[in-house]
Order: C-alpha cells, then sequence, then structure tokens
C-alpha cells in the first residue's frame, strides 16, 4: 500500500473521467479512519475533484462498501480505490453478475501505455483440460470471452457466442440453476459454435 500523490491523481483521474461518461457519480473507497496511506488517497482524491465540478464525489469506508455492494448495489455507479481494496470489492462484485468468470477486466496504464484485459479471476495453467467451471480464482485455465469482451475487440461476435451459449441452456457449474444443462468447460466452448 505503498502510494505517491503523484500515482493517485493519475488513478483518481482516469476514475474521474470514467465518471464524466456515465452517470458522474464517483465512489471513492479507503479507510482513511484508520490507515495513513487512506488519508492521503483522500486528501489526492478530493483536491482532483475540484477539477471535475460535474461529477458527484462520495467518500466510502471499504467495509462500508463492502456491506453497501451487497445490500443495494445500484448505489453505484463508479468506484475508485487502490489496488487491494479493489481485488476484494471486484470479487465480491462478480458474484453479482453470476460469478467470477463473468466479470472482465482492464488494467490501465497512463496516456501511449498499453493496457491488459483479462477475467477478472486469473488463470490456473495447472488444472487446464480438467473441465473445471469458473468457481475460484483458480478454476478457469482458458482465457474467458469476458476478456475478449472486456478489450472490445471483436465484441459482436463475442456477445453472439455468449448469447448462444445461453440460450441453449448450458451452464458451467459456477451459473448453473434448475432447467439448466450442466456442462464442463470444453462443452461449453462447443456449444458457443454457430450451428
Amino acid at each position: 500500500m505503498a502510494y505517491t500523490s503523484r500515482e493517485i491523481e493519475r488513478v483518481a483521474r482516469a476514475a474521474f473521467d470514467v465518471a464524466m461518461k456515465r452517470k458522474k457519480r464517483l465512489a471513492s473507497v479507503d479507510k482513511a479512519n484508520v490507515l495513513v496511506v487512506s488519508q492521503l488517497w483522500r486528501e489526492v482524491v478530493t483536491r482532483v475533484g475540484k477539477d471535475y465540478p460535474q461529477v458527484q464525489l462520495e467518500h466510502v469506508l471499504v467495509d462500508n462498501c463492502a456491506m453497501a455492494l451487497v445490500h443495494k448495489p445500484t448505489h453505484f455507479d463508479t468506484i475508485v480505490t487502490e489496488n487491494t481494496f479493489g481485488d476484494i470489492l471486484s470479487d465480491e462484485a462478480a458474484i453479482l453478475a453470476g460469478s467470477m468468470g463473468m466479470l472482465p477486466s482492464a488494467s490501465l496504464g497512463g496516456k501511449g501505455a498499453h493496457g491488459t484485459f483479462r477475467a477478472v479471476h486469473g488463470t490456473a495453467p495447472d488444472i487446464a483440460a480438467r473441465g473445471w467451471p469458473i468457481r475460484s480464482r483458480r478454476s478457469c485455465p482458458r482465457p474467458c470471452c469476458c476478456a475478449i469482451r472486456s478489450s472490445g475487440h471483436r465484441r459482436d461476435r463475442v456477445d453472439a457466442a455468449v448469447l448462444r451459449v445461453l440460450e441453449r441452456g448450458h451452464r458451467t457449474r459456477d451459473i448453473h440453476s434448475a432447467g439448466t444443462k450442466l456442462v464442463g468447460t470444453s462443452e461449453m466452448e462447443i456449444s458457443s459454435e454457430p450451428k
């Protein structure tokens, strides 16, 4: 949790820019009541916020944010936080979408830097080809379609493939429910192909 004012400002500006394109609401998550680094985070985010008067800035303690994500997720539009809290909260938010495998992720650098697009849960090459569904960080050995969706690359075709799978009723264990067909990851890939 070592952050410089410059790095916090870079991240905050990126978050405010995103909020400007959405509903102009930004929740900055920290633990300023306990952690000194969070006090710096809050100070810098508040200062950057003055450059974005159209954006409603709300400071939220991380434990309150975790509860609110479960209780009323629609309260939030754009959330910015440091890496540790972001890692935990994004895993929690993924469950709101159905599972860890449903959530895309983008790690974006500064201007001119390349971004990294992937599934939020990462990969697990040590368990590849076992057909295990996405249940945790360690159980999706292949690049997930959500990584492609997060990058925007050929998104229309990826969306169509995802819809085909869901319309056919195929589900991996993480999103399986009564009335759907439980399949492994290999069957899920095959069922996404057009007939």
